[in-house]
């Protein structure tokens, strides 16, 4: 705020126009007295007295310059008592180097020289002065040109000639050129120079900075030389100052070199945003001619708020203040326990339905403030171990930010537009009755709503996060509060509970544990325990999954892959654009979305050879306890020389410890046990083709068996056999025909190879 030094330094030189009135009543005094003594004072005290048609004149001089003038008219009159009236009183100060033209005048006063008193018995106009032409022009000359002319006014003035002491209990009234003032009541001590203003000092400034100070009371001393004011204040348009006193230090020129405000200091500023201070003590130091603010001081308990659609509160032990050559504040230094404060509020619906508004807290050792133009808040800077406390309003939820030093950049109306904080960010997030998430990286930036509270938080360089059991880490993340969504980016990495992901970007929702990965996404479950009674996915070994998408959830522990998604453990394989896998209980849903879903099995027959069978469907369903895979949608089986089609079919596979007692040379693969079919069933082989609605084939007999339709079986050299129910042998080609019940004639056909 920029502060008018010069308007105040005036007001309290104005104050001490009354000394000079004092040595007026002086003057005044030892002309009487002169008066009385004519034929022997007036060449030892260089006074020259003169009786003239209108009256007389009564001047001193020293070293041929003329230090004042007295003139009054004729009329004296000599009292009971001694009293003496002077009539049309004018009087003249030049000054010993004559750079003054001050001129007091009245029109009666009256002089006791029993109690030595000079009274003014009406009203005192004083005019004070400069006159620079005045070295270089004759004495009693009115000057060409007034420098900084001040008029004061009042009356009931006494002068004591014993002992200097001078007092009016009236107003006294005075004007500058830019301002104007007054004071009740007005005292003077001869012995110690104090000058003191009794009651209701009133200054009002006007031009560019128009301002009102008044004090309840004011002392000026010579020894040492300043000015005391209790319950100062000054309003302005917009703003008002206030303080139980004020004591202002002056030079030897008489200008306003520091000011000491102590006693509950008050500071309001009233505009696009309300300001609001206050301290214990506040001192201000002045540079220069015209008095300008060079620093102010604010000591014990230095508080400002901001109100308005946004609250800011900041309190310190101490606040330093620099001023700019213009009177403008461009920097505040607060040391000893800075704290800012900052209240949010749900304003408008800015804030998505459910979310709370936010309130947040800056501490930090000490702290740099910087201003634009004088008039708001720019920036903010942190020196020692800054904090951030961010607390969501109704919910026990807080959140601490950490760094080496924070920047903090502000808006045109005070509010908080950006938080930067490096190196060493570290953000703790902490809910009751639950463990607290933690955040680290090299660099973060905090980006807060229009509405107030926080919008978003970046964190870049080497980014790592802990959230119970869940670990991460990337180049860079960012959270935003309203959803609670954390997103990585950069190398990101998640480990949960045993299952590893790695993609381009991964989406966490903080709230619901969900995860969400993107691009070229890997998982790799781990810690896995060998299930003896399992199947496709018994083995301790890792499971690894890839696609282009993957949603997860925390509990069950559920994740959908999709695009191109592959789930593999060992040399077993399944393949499908969505795959939906559950950690816990190892069982997959394989979906086609109009494409294949397919997994490779192994058969082995008798004589331990082992023959790949690949299966293809719409749909896949797996569970390992049950080791069964269920397709949907239309199955394909399909080895080197045969393949099966239906509508649906069920895969058995054998215990994994069954696999390995099989005589297996691939122990990690799953081995099929049987396939049942249904629907539509067609059997192809090179030389050989079977339909039916209803399959059942076993691997370790390499057997066939086709029910309903009826079924049949075209041989390309024996012809077509149809039957109830035909079974057959794929190592020697057997086909077993049953006929009805009621016909039961089974015929037996060897077809040769």
């Amino acid at each position: 705020m920029p502060v008018s030094v010069s308007r105040l330094r005036r007001w309290f030189a104005i104050t001490a126009i009354l000394i000079t009135v004092v040595v007026a009543g002086v003057y005044w005094s030892a002309r009487r007295r002169a008066s009385q003594a004519l034929k022997d004072l007036p060449q030892k005290m260089g006074i020259e007295f003169q009786q003239t048609a209108e009256g007389f004149s009564i001047s001193k001089s020293e070293a041929g310059r003329t230090l004042f003038t007295i003139h009054a008219s004729k009329a004296v009159e000599f009292k009971s008592g001694g009293h003496t009236e002077l009539h049309d009183v004018s009087v003249v100060l030049y000054g010993r180097d004559s750079t003054r033209y001050d001129q007091i005048s009245g029109s009666d006063f009256e002089y006791d020289p029993q109690s030595g008193n000079v009274s003014a018995q009406g009203e005192v106009q004083i005019d004070l002065e400069a006159n620079p032409a005045g070295v270089l022009t004759p004495d009693q000359a009115a000057p060409r040109e007034l420098k900084n002319p001040i008029h004061l006014r009042t009356s009931g003035l006494v002068f004591n000639q014993k002992t200097g002491n001078a007092y009016t209990k009236e107003m006294v009234e005075f004007t500058v050129p830019q301002a104007s003032g007054s004071a009740m009541g007005v005292s003077y001590s001869g012995k110690t120079n104090v000058l003191t203003l009794e009651a209701q000092l009133r200054l009002v400034m006007t031009g560019e900075n128009q301002a009102e100070i008044t004090a309840q009371r004011g002392v000026i001393t010579k020894e040492p030389r300043q000015v005391v004011l209790e319950s100062p204040r000054m309003q302005r348009p917009k703003e008002r100052i206030a303080a139980d006193r004020a004591t202002l230090f002056l030079n030897a020129s008489n200008n306003v070199d520091r000011v000491l405000a102590e006693g509950n200091i008050l500071l309001e500023s009233h505009g696009a945003s309300e300001l609001k201070g206050r301290a214990d003590q506040g001192e201000l130091s002045l540079t220069g001619p015209k008095n300008t603010l060079r620093t102010a001081n604010l000591l014990g308990h230095a508080h400002v708020e901001s109100a308005g659609a946004q609250n800011i509160q900041a309190d310190a032990g101490k606040a330093i203040l620099d001023f700019s050559g213009k009177n403008e504040l461009n920097k505040i230094h607060a040391e000893d326990g800075v704290q800012l404060f900052q209240r949010g509020s749900d304003v408008g619906g800015n804030l998505p339905r459910g979310s709370g508004a936010q309130d947040l807290e800056i501490t930090s050792p000490a702290m740099d403030f910087f201003l634009a133009a004088g008039k708001h808040l720019e920036r903010a800077e942190t020196a020692g171990a800054p904090r951030i406390t961010i607390v969501q309003s109704g919910t026990s939820q807080k959140t601490v930010v950490t760094a080496a030093k924070f920047i903090t950049k502000f808006g045109d109306h005070n509010q908080i537009l950006s938080l930067n904080g490096s190196p060493s960010a570290k953000i703790v997030s902490s809910v009751a009755g639950q463990p607290d998430r933690v955040s680290t990286s090299d660099r973060l930036d905090v980006a807060f709503r229009a509405s107030g509270g926080v919008d978003s938080i970046l964190q870049q360089g080497n980014f790592a996060y802990l959230d119970g059991d869940r670990k991460a880490s990337a180049d860079s993340a960012r959270y935003t509060p309203q959803d609670q969504m954390l997103v990585l980016s950069g190398s990101p990495r998640v480990v949960d509970t045993g299952m590893t992901t790695t993609a381009r970007t991964m989406r966490l929702n903080r709230a619901t544990g969900e995860a969400v990965a993107e691009g070229d996404v890997k998982s790799t479950y781990s810690q896995l325990k060998p299930d003896p009674g399992g199947a496709l996915l018994a083995s301790s070994d890792p499971i690894h999954v890839t696609s282009r998408m993957m949603n997860a959830t925390r509990s069950p522990g559920v994740a959908v892959y999709s695009g191109t998604a592959r789930l593999w453990q060992d040399a077993n394989i399944i393949e499908a654009p969505s795959i939906q896998f559950d950690r816990d209980g190892r069982s997959v849903l394989a979906q086609g979305n109009g494409q294949p879903v397919s997994t490779v099995l192994v058969s082995i027959d008798k004589s331990g050879k082992a023959t790949p069978v690949a299966i293809t469907c719409a749909r896949l369903t797996y569970t390992d306890s049950q080791r069964q895979i269920k397709c949907e949608g239309g199955a394909t089986a399909k080895t080197t020389d045969m393949t099966i089609t239906a509508s649906g079919a069920n895969a058995f596979l054998l215990p994994r410890d069954a696999s390995g007692s099989a005589g297996s040379s691939s122990p990690a693969s799953s081995q099929l046990d049987r396939i049942v079919a249904h629907g539509n069933v067609v059997i192809q082989q090179p030389d050989r083709r079977g339909t039916g609605q209803d399959l059942v084939y076993n691997v370790a007999d390499d057997k066939f068996v086709l029910t309903g339709g009826p079924p049949s079986i075209f041989d390309a050299e024996h012809g077509q056999i149809t039957g109830d129910s035909l079974t057959f042998y794929k190592r020697d080609g057997r086909v077993l025909v049953e006929g009805r019940s009621s016909s039961p004639t089974v015929t037996t056909t060897r077809v040769a190879r």
